[in-house]
């Protein structure tokens, strides 16, 4: 099976330092959604990985967060793709979690799912967590430079094997041999 986990902040869409808290804040990223579409048209699964982290510290619903989803799945089906599925924690940093990124719960919860090895599936993020999530799965790190991705790659200590790309189109012309 071709699995590619896309973390959702900062990859395909526009993050916000105050979280996305309305489907009316969620914007894309120039390029992403027909990104995911060549995905899609390449026979790739496409799954989000995401911390949410604005549930447990109460600044938005459940519902809220099920709204902008809808709305990420409707934007990206009208650019011809699809999102399999969506993976959150909805915990805040203190709650110690399995599943927040860096830790690698919520990926392994993918690989039960899809009932795969996610052994050198990509995982593309804009942030350490999001690499370090991967490489302890034994997925390929991808580092996208928008959102927090300038940020990471000027930070440094990256996981072994990760690759860098402009943005998600980029990354995703990498994966599929088509710009």
């Amino acid at each position: 099976m071709k699995l590619v986990i896309l973390d959702r902040d900062g990859v395909i869409n526009e993050d916000s330092e105050s979280y996305i808290r309305s489907p009316g804040e969620w914007r894309p990223i120039p390029g992403s959604l027909a990104a995911i579409a060549k995905l899609t048209q390449a026979g790739y699964h496409v799954v989000v990985a995401t911390n949410q982290s604005g549930i447990g510290r109460g600044l938005f619903e459940m519902a809220t967060l099920n709204a902008i989803h809808e709305r990420m799945h409707r934007a990206v089906s009208q650019a011809g793709g699809r999102i399999d599925a969506v993976f959150y924690c909805p915990h805040a940093q203190e709650a110690d979690c399995e599943c927040r990124k860096p830790r690698p719960g919520l990926l392994k919860e993918i690989a039960h799912r899809f009932n795969t090895s996610l052994e050198d599936v990509p995982a593309i993020g804009d942030a350490l967590r999001d690499l370090q999530a991967a490489a302890a799965v034994g997925a390929r790190p991808m580092l996208v430079l928008t959102g927090k991705g300038r940020a990471t790659r000027r930070a440094g200590g990256l996981p072994d094997r990760t690759e860098i790309h402009a943005d998600l189109a980029s990354a995703v012309a990498s994966l599929t041999g088509r710009q």
